[in-house]
């Protein structure tokens, strides 16, 4: 029998429109063309002018014949070009790819050539880094300089021509084409290829459309935000908030560099309400000097990610005037898609049991559709009951199109109709996941699984650690047992010993690490501990 809402109900210019962030900024430019986009130093421009110059940047790719699937690589700080590409350049069809600008040439060069970029867009600071990983990639591309007139950069000039160059070439009341298919590729994200050559993780419109809403959603962005640059863009494209701030006309506050002054200023001149950033952006803050802080007349929302601040940086952070919200999610996923949805009662709790939640990854983000724990042996949900470790598990929107390139590792990490993270950890009763571990990360001492996670919570509760992490080190007896990385705050008496006993007294004793390194932890330019460096540390130890 044939189903009536399938007669003369199909899809047709008129209701049905594939779904693109593109449509955001066009948005707001037409709605509020006069208010403030973005700030850089002393220089601002209104949405209308930010449109106006995207649709320029656009106009210029499509002239020097660039389109649909070409690759354009960008080397950029937190600076007006960077938000710009995100539009821009997506705006012909073509694919953003941001670099790290932390990366050494070889990985920059193998980047490049495996993206086969067609340009190549780099801020002076990057120049020299950029120089040797062009000699290096087997490409030939256009190379575009951008010189910071805010802040001017010192460096070799290897550019064919100069970023604002670029954009005279081209119309700012362009008709950019749109896209043909919301399934379009507009982002390329390289993993940080600590196992192997990096992966090239492929962004779609629809998942960052959907996720320019559900930035919205769990960040509380109301209308005309003032969302402050710490999180660097070239990481999960900034987790899709150049996207998302065009939804409610927010004001972009770019930075070049995370430095505790610079942020205190602008967040008490320009009236900041929200930034995003890992651990380290808060201990940067709390650390400040008194002549370097400023008083915040407003909290402030802050968005982190990486291990859960632990319980004394979330006091020191309510104290200093920030509100934080702790979310959690991969490359693979957009960046965040799991938040600590923070429930009023919780509030009343006393402060353990708070810190208890807070330390929980959380439930779904609004834009993802299942989050689960399964036993990847037989993909059956593990118990409910916050102490069964199984593998952290997605499906939705917002998974990544594929690894590019490498259709094995697509089909491997999507496995079973899951996207499979690599990451233990428990279901608790009331839905919240929370994380035990990296699949690799976990420590089987004489048999028995030790969550890494757990030990450097124990260790976190310590008032004088500042940062800890906590790997396998090899050991004849048991096989592997927990080693670890702690820094300390300031001058302190602080002892291995000293730690080893309250380790022991927070934890079952198998669980307590057999040894305790003090010293600065190696990161990644995004806050987060490289503990493939501690692992092989471990291993000389």
């Amino acid at each position: 029998m044939t189903n009536p809402f399938d007669s003369n109900l199909d899809k047709n210019p008129a209701n049905h429109i594939p779904l693109s962030p593109l449509t955001f900024l066009e948005r707001s430019a037409t709605i509020h063309p006069e208010h403030t986009a973005w700030v850089h130093g002393k220089n601002r421009k209104t949405y209308g002018e930010f449109y106006n110059r995207c649709r320029q940047f656009a106009s210029a790719l499509s002239k020097r014949g660039l389109g649909k699937g070409d690759v354009v690589s960008v080397m950029l700080p937190n600076i007006p070009a960077m938000l710009e590409a995100h539009y821009g350049v997506p705006m012909v069809g073509a694919v953003l790819h941001t670099i790290n600008t932390r990366l050494d040439p070889a990985i920059i060069a193998f980047q490049l050539e495996h993206a086969e970029s067609k340009m190549v867009i780099i801020d002076t600071e990057f120049a020299d880094v950029m120089k040797e990983a062009l000699i290096l990639a087997d490409i030939d591309p256009v190379i575009v300089q951008y010189e910071d007139p805010e802040f001017p950069q010192t460096g070799p000039y290897i550019g064919e021509l100069e970023y604002e160059n670029l954009l005279s070439e081209g119309d700012p009341d362009f008709d950019w084409p749109g896209i043909d298919d919301e399934w379009d590729a507009i982002a390329l994200n390289y993993t940080s290829g600590t196992t192997g050559d990096p992966k090239g993780v492929v962004y779609h419109h629809r998942g960052a459309y959907l996720m320019g809403y559900a930035n919205i959603i769990s960040a509380n962005l109301a209308k005309h935000p003032v969302y402050l640059w710490t999180l660097p863009m070239f990481h999960c494209n900034g987790w899709c908030f150049p996207w998302s701030l065009s939804v409610v006309a927010g004001t972009h506050i770019c930075l070049r560099a995370v430095r505790a002054k610079a942020i205190f200023d602008i967040m008490a001149d320009e009236g900041v309400t929200h930034l995003c950033g890992a651990p380290i952006v808060m201990s940067t803050l709390l650390n400040a000097s008194s002549d370097e802080k400023r008083e915040l007349t407003d909290t402030v929302e802050f968005i982190t990610a990486a291990a859960p601040p632990p319980e004394s940086i979330l006091a020191g952070m309510a104290d200093a005037g920030f509100n934080v919200t702790h979310v959690y999610g991969l490359t693979e996923t957009y960046g965040p898609s799991v938040v600590n949805e923070w429930k009023q009662e919780w509030s009343e709790l006393d402060g353990a049991n708070q810190a208890a939640r807070k330390a929980r990854q959380g439930v779904r983000y609004p834009a993802l559709e299942d989050l689960t724990v399964l036993d990847p042996e037989t993909m059956e949900p593990v118990p409910a009951d916050g102490e069964t470790i199984g593998e952290v598990m997605f499906r939705g929107n917002i998974v990544m199109k594929g690894y590019f390139k490498n259709a094995g590792a697509t089909n491997q990490s999507f496995y079973d109709g899951w996207f499979h993270s690599g990451d233990l950890g428990v279901m608790h009763p009331d839905g919240y996941v929370q994380l035990k571990d990296r699949s690799k990360d976990i420590i089987i001492s004489g048999g028995e699984n030790i969550s890494s996670i757990e030990v450097e919570e124990a260790l976190y509760k310590h008032p004088e650690v500042t940062a800890a992490a906590v790997v396998a080190k090899p050991d004849d007896k048991w096989g592997e047992t927990p080693c670890a990385f702690v820094e300390v705050a300031g001058d302190t008496s602080l002892s291995e010993q000293d730690l080893i006993t309250w380790c022991r007294d927070h934890l079952a004793h198998y669980k307590t690490p057999k040894q305790i390194v003090f010293e600065e932890l190696p990161k990644t330019s995004t806050g987060k501990i490289q503990k493939f460096v501690l692992r092989e540390r471990a291993k000389t130890l």
